[in-house]
């Protein structure tokens, strides 16, 4: 199975070959949903552990950021040079290939018995996924027809919505359960049998696509991109334990070089007919220059979200991780009630639900600062109210972003936009997870006389909430920007 010959190319030497897609089974379809699927699941899941993490490895609160954000640059890292070499040397060889070196990666991590270690193969998590995660998009454009595909992505949409609330509980259930005494291990250990169950199934049922293309893969860009990331990272990260000095702005600033670099280089390879890690004409539409905007502002501040309200739960009210992840719940159950709606919806009226999620979002942080600011303890059903509010805003925007951002670009450019848009939102995650980790544990030790206790934790959430809440009213802003397109045209 591959690629239809009438998607030309805009490059030299850049083409696909194939017949016209054929039926592809539900079998094949839950296949590829799930390696997206346990990808944002891992993203996710570590947030409820954190604390048992921290207390079993002796981690510090930097290194615990590192474990959650390595996942995210390294995959955002991997995710393009992934997608290329799916369309050189066939996606499902490495769909297959990602899966199994996730699979390695997740068993590793479980065996780590010092926080380097842990980062190390978290990093390595991530660099699989960037192997596995874009075979999704071009299988599914590959395998399905256009009349098809626009559901298949929307199934992709809500599974990913779904997956970044369901991490949380289930990270909490697994580390209370401490199955054979394995306690934060488990939720590593998991991806072992599940993952080889996922191999078996599709080494018979999924398709293989390919494109021809005679141009070199980008490893350079792929570096640079991935090193300036890193560079910028680096200092925020470690605000807490560096402080401000010297060095922190050298880093900024040789950061700041490396991705100016990394621009001209892709405008070099443009120039000259070769395929880049990004091309620069995409943002020249801009549909997609705004789209990519909202969507890294909407995905930043998700995994900051849950990292530190499960270490607000946990090392503040004192909940056990099974009670944090029945905290968080709520956010699961209101994003499954709203995701159905604005895929049926989202060819009508997708901006205006990207707002409405966008400003849901924002609005439930508020209330959810208005429960904590005082330093007490809100209770379940506070806590579970400001939530579903919350979920009840993702799962109106999340399904649909994506589909949303791709609608204003052409068809042919479509399966690039979608490798850069899923690039950037994971790096966006990771800076989230920097900027607003370390804002939420300096705030707890310079609010702290002593050891931190409920009230300092409390304050601490709030400032993230309320920083937060306005980075979603600036998202909605921006998204107010994108044109009225329908998810039809990303095909």
């Amino acid at each position: 199975m591959t690629d239809s010959p009438s998607s030309p190319s805009p490059r030299k030497g850049i083409r696909t070959i194939g017949a016209v897609p054929a039926p592809v089974s539900g079998a094949a379809l839950l296949v590829v949903l799930f390696g997206s699927f346990m990808d944002l699941l891992d993203a996710t899941i570590v947030t409820v552990a954190a604390p048992a993490i921290a207390e079993d490895l002796g981690a510090g609160d930097a290194q615990i950021q590192w474990t959650i954000a390595a996942y995210a640059l390294a995959l955002g890292a991997g995710l393009i040079t992934g997608g290329r070499l799916g369309d050189r040397y066939g996606r499902r060889r490495l769909f297959m290939i990602g899966l199994a070196g996730f699979m390695v990666t997740s068993a590793l991590c479980a065996l780590a018995a010092d926080p380097g270690t842990l980062i190390g193969m978290r990093a390595g998590q991530g660099l699989t996924a960037g192997i596995m995660v874009p075979q999704v998009f071009g299988i599914i454009r590959a395998s399905f027809a256009p009349a098809e595909r626009a559901k298949a992505f929307g199934a992709y949409g809500a599974v990913q919505g779904l997956a970044s609330v369901a991490g949380p509980l289930l990270g909490g259930l697994l580390v209370d359960a401490d199955l054979f005494g394995l306690g934060w291990r488990t939720i590593f250990w998991i991806n072992v049998p599940v993952s080889i169950l996922a191999l078996v199934v599709g080494a018979k049922v999924l398709p293989e696509s390919r494109s021809a293309s005679t141009a070199r893969l980008d490893l350079p860009g792929a570096l640079l991109a991935a090193t300036g990331i890193l560079l910028l990272l680096l200092p925020i990260v470690q605000t807490e334990a560096w402080g401000w000095t010297w060095g922190s702005y050298a880093l900024l600033a040789a950061g700041t070089i490396v991705l100016a670099i990394f621009l001209v280089h892709e405008r070099r390879l443009t120039g000259r007919g070769d395929e880049p890690v990004f091309d620069p004409a995409l943002l020249r539409i801009r549909a997609f220059t705004v789209g990519l905007a909202a969507s890294v502002l909407f995905f930043g501040g998700i995994g900051s979200y849950f990292l530190t309200l499960s270490v607000y739960l946990q090392n503040g009210t004192g909940r056990t991780a099974w009670e944090t992840g029945l905290v968080i719940l709520p956010y699961a159950l209101g994003s499954i009630v709203t995701s159905g709606l604005g895929v049926a919806l989202a060819a009508r009226a997708g901006r205006t639900l990207l707002v409405t999620g966008s400003l849901t979002v924002a609005a439930s942080q508020l209330v959810l600062w208005s429960f904590v600011r005082d330093g007490d303890d809100p209770g379940y059903w506070l806590l579970a109210l400001a939530l579903l509010i919350g979920g009840l805003g993702l799962g109106l925007a999340a399904p649909i972003l994506v589909n949303v951002v791709l609608a204003g670009v052409p068809g042919r450019d479509a399966g690039a936009a979608g490798g850069v848009l899923s690039t950037v939102n994971q790096i966006g995650g990771a800076v989230g997870i920097a900027v607003l980790g370390t804002v939420f544990f300096t705030s707890v030790t310079g609010s702290a006389t002593g050891a931190p206790g409920l009230p300092e934790y409390g304050h601490a959430l709030g400032v993230v909430l309320i920083v937060s809440a306005a980075l979603y009213l600036v998202t909605a802003l921006v998204m107010l920007a994108l044109p009225k397109t329908t998810v039809e045209h990303a095909e």
